[in-house]
Order: structure tokens, then sequence, then C-alpha cells
């Protein structure tokens, strides 16, 4: 099921540091394969996953403030506050299904774990 990661509101010219994010990703993925050359205009930057239940992709939306994970839950809550670490405290930050059927919002020191029981 697709995820997201994204700044709710006004970013005020904020984006997401692309190499920070590049070298965020791998630590916490030892199995993620990154494609940083510009292969969109939407996702100028993007990984994929082999996990136990099977691949995954993330993309990081052109803009910086959108983070789409097409991965199981269980990666999606992982990179989704590795995101919230790598976003400035002033800006909200919320996970929802690409449906929008649920939106929760994380608040700076959200846990992987607080957030897979919200």
């Amino acid at each position: 099921m697709p995820y997201l990661a994204v700044v709710d509101g006004n970013a005020g010219g904020w984006r997401v540091d692309q190499e920070a994010l590049k070298e965020a990703i791998p630590d916490r993925r030892a199995d993620v394969g990154i494609r940083s050359e510009h292969h969109s205009e939407l996702r100028p930057l993007a990984w994929e996953f082999e996990t136990t239940n099977g691949p995954g992709e993330a993309y990081l939306h052109v803009e910086g403030t959108c983070l789409y994970m097409d991965i199981w839950e269980a990666g999606a809550i992982r990179l989704a506050v590795l995101f919230r670490k790598l976003t400035p405290t002033r800006l909200d930050l919320a996970f929802c299904d690409e449906g929008y059927t649920f939106d929760v919002r994380l608040p700076f020191e959200t846990t992987e774990s607080e957030l897979a029981t919200w």
C-alpha cells in the first residue's frame, strides 16, 4: 500500500536536504538501492527496496516536502520517522496512506513504535 510523509501546509521555502536523505536511508536499510539520476521531473530521487515481504520503492517529490513510499507498513513507518527527523520542528508533518483514509501528525520526537500504534 502506498504511504506518504508530507509537510502539512506551507513549508516556507524549506525542502529536505537530498544529500542527508541519501545518506540516512541506506544507513537504516542494507538492502536498499539508490537511483539518484534525474529520471523524472516529479521523482528526482528514488530508492528501491528488497524486503522479506517483496520489493518496494520510495521517492522524494520534486518539491522536497513529500516522501512517497510504496512499501509495507513497517518500512513506511521507518522512513516516515526518518523523514520527520530531517524536517524542521516548526513544520507539521503528516503520515498518511495514498487515499488519505488515515492521517497521523508526527511530532518531532515520534518513534517507530509510537507511530505503529496510532
